[in-house]
């Protein structure tokens, strides 16, 4: 008798250590029970149902995302080329597993499709002079759309604006002009 008790007992003792699982700091478990979202477990040990119960593991620091770089027209007709950075971080595990199946291509298709409209909305002296309210625009979308995956976007920077060469040349000659009517 004795001897079925022992492997039953080891047996027991492995399903529940097989079972134990550790979240960090900066990371939260989403847990399902036979495919129904269960729980979100916070950082340290925890144990789930093995077999029964399976974990995605969600990180909640800030991630950085380049967008590459778009070509759009300003609202007075000038192609410009701009790349921008997008700043976000999960702030409703739950919602960014259940909602969106790859939450940083979402994010970053939602960042492509706003700044190319963005953009389209002001004019080129607006998108050159007003980087920052232009970009802070450009966030408050972005964010708008992701919230309802639990996603929270920080910060939009525009890190490069690309006019055409010719736009440019006559650009340096309207300056040049004007420094030399003002010596004169």
């Amino acid at each position: 008798m004795s001897l079925l008790i022992i492997p039953l007992l080891l047996i027991a003792l492995l399903i529940v250590l097989g079972g134990l699982r550790i979240a960090n700091q900066y990371a939260r478990a989403v847990v399902f029970r036979l495919g129904r979202y269960h729980s979100t477990r916070r950082p340290g040990l925890y144990w789930i149902i093995p077999f029964v119960e399976w974990q995605y593991t969600i990180d909640l620091r800030i991630n950085t995302t380049a967008v590459e770089e778009q070509e759009t027209i300003t609202k007075d007709n000038v192609p410009i080329q701009v790349n921008a950075v997008v700043w976000y971080r999960i702030v409703d595990p739950k919602q960014a597993k259940l909602e969106v199946k790859n939450i940083d291509n979402a994010v970053i298709q939602v960042a492509l499709t706003t700044l190319r409209t963005g953009i389209g909305q002001h004019s080129l002296d607006e998108v050159l002079k007003e980087q920052e309210a232009v970009s802070q625009l450009i966030q408050q979308k972005i964010d708008a759309v992701t919230e309802p995956w639990g996603v929270k976007v920080e910060r939009v920077e525009m890190k490069n604006v690309e006019i055409p060469i010719s736009m440019q040349r006559a650009m340096a000659q309207e300056a040049e002009a004007l420094r030399e009517s003002a010596r004169a």
